[in-house]
């Protein structure tokens, strides 16, 4: 199941079977790395479905539409061991949900070893979490280099058993290292593996702060949630879900967004811009933007629960951080909490609490200029 070597330029392993882990592996492969998968138990039925035919199918039509990226692509390493996983390269991608990051981390602690590069997708201010409990289990000393990315590269799907399709991809990646002084370094490592191209964030706060999922995700959800519930898989999320009155209501939650990293001395993209430049589109408004991209508009993808990442992983691992920052700075972000509230009434939790706290990720009791000065 070995590339052909006259390609090979890298090896990098992926943690993580499922749509963003399948996609990483074959995409990488494509670009001529050496690539090893690891599924964990539980989550490894994937790894035995690729392991039939030793790669993985990129579908050139789904549901009528063309896609890009085609073809078939074999994984030199399929593996449920999390030791050979680690062992096989210092590039370690982690394209998996945030709240996987932590267990996943816990596991693969005691087989890291110095001078490695963890890079997750999407950061979701996990690059502060993980770091803050490599200290608090004793890992001090180990010399890792964390790596944040605003999102995954894909818009992908799996479709069938070691089957994917790509329904797009954006135009380039923002990413940001830990420490930032770190990035450009990080750049120069990661841009040959990855098939778009790789920017640099001012930090890792930058990133967290510029996920485009912040906005549009748990509050459209919300402000659709009956309809999604009573009638599931009937709904394209961006078309169906976003109206006139929705599409303002997320402009005002994205200048709360905006407010909190200005305060902080970031320089944020709108919600509008990220999107255009993100995907080469020319929309006027994020309204506009959601009802006619071709990316997300192909295909019907609507959450049919509250218990859905849009609100599971948007609501605690991006709004609360916002929040968290916005109450160290005295500012208001009443949408932002609102939408808080109600996420927590849904899923009868309470996200303020267990979302990615400023405890979390190592910055409490800190001033806003000491946590400038900590992830620089």
């Amino acid at each position: 199941m070995t590339i052909d070597n006259t390609k090979v330029t890298q090896k990098v392993a992926v943690f993580g079977a499922g749509n963003a882990g399948l996609t990483a592996a074959y995409h990488f492969t494509q670009q001529g790395c050496q690539v090893a998968l690891y599924g964990s138990a539980g989550f490894d039925e994937q790894i035995h479905a690729i392991s039939v035919d030793g790669g993985i199918t990129s579908l050139s039509q789904y549901h009528g539409v063309s896609l890009d990226y085609p073809g078939f692509e074999f994984v030199d390493c399929l593996t449920t061991d999390i030791k050979q996983a680690i062992a096989y390269s210092d590039i370690l991608i982690l394209p998996v949900p945030s709240f996987a990051q932590v267990p996943l981390f816990k596991e693969m602690l005691p087989h890291l070893t110095d001078n490695q590069t963890i890079v997750l997708m999407p950061g979701n201010y996990g690059s502060l979490v993980l770091n803050q409990l490599k200290k608090d289990l004793g890992y001090q000393a180990l010399k890792l280099t964390f790596v944040d990315a605003i999102s995954i590269p894909w818009a992908t799907r799996i479709t069938g058993n070691a089957e994917i399709a790509i329904l797009g991809m954006k135009s380039f990646l923002p990413i940001a290292a830990l420490p930032a002084s770190k990035t450009d370094e990080v750049l120069a490592l990661l841009q040959p593996i990855f098939p778009l191209k790789l920017t640099a964030l001012a930090n890792v706060i930058a990133v967290g702060l510029e996920n485009i999922n912040f906005g549009g995700h748990p509050l459209m959800t919300t402000l659709n949630i009956g309809l999604l519930e009573n009638f599931p898989g009937k709904f394209n999320y961006y078309t169906d879900c976003c109206s006139p009155a929705t599409a303002k209501a997320c402009a005002k939650m994205d200048k709360e967004r905006l407010a909190v990293g200005d305060a902080m001395g970031l320089t944020l993209k709108s919600e509008l811009q990220a999107m255009n430049e993100l995907y080469n589109m020319d929309a006027q408004s994020v309204y506009e933007l959601n009802k006619t991209s071709e990316t997300h508009g192909n295909v019907n993808s609507a959450p049919d629960s509250s218990k859905n990442r849009y609100i599971t992983e948007d609501a605690p691992y991006l709004l609360v951080p916002c929040v968290e920052f916005a109450k160290l700075m005295n500012i208001d972000t009443p949408i932002v909490t609102a939408v808080l509230h109600l996420t927590n009434a849904f899923n009868e939790t309470d996200y303020f609490s267990q979302g990615r706290t400023l405890e979390k990720m190592g910055l409490s009791n800190m001033t806003m200029s000491e946590i400038t000065t900590a992830v620089s």
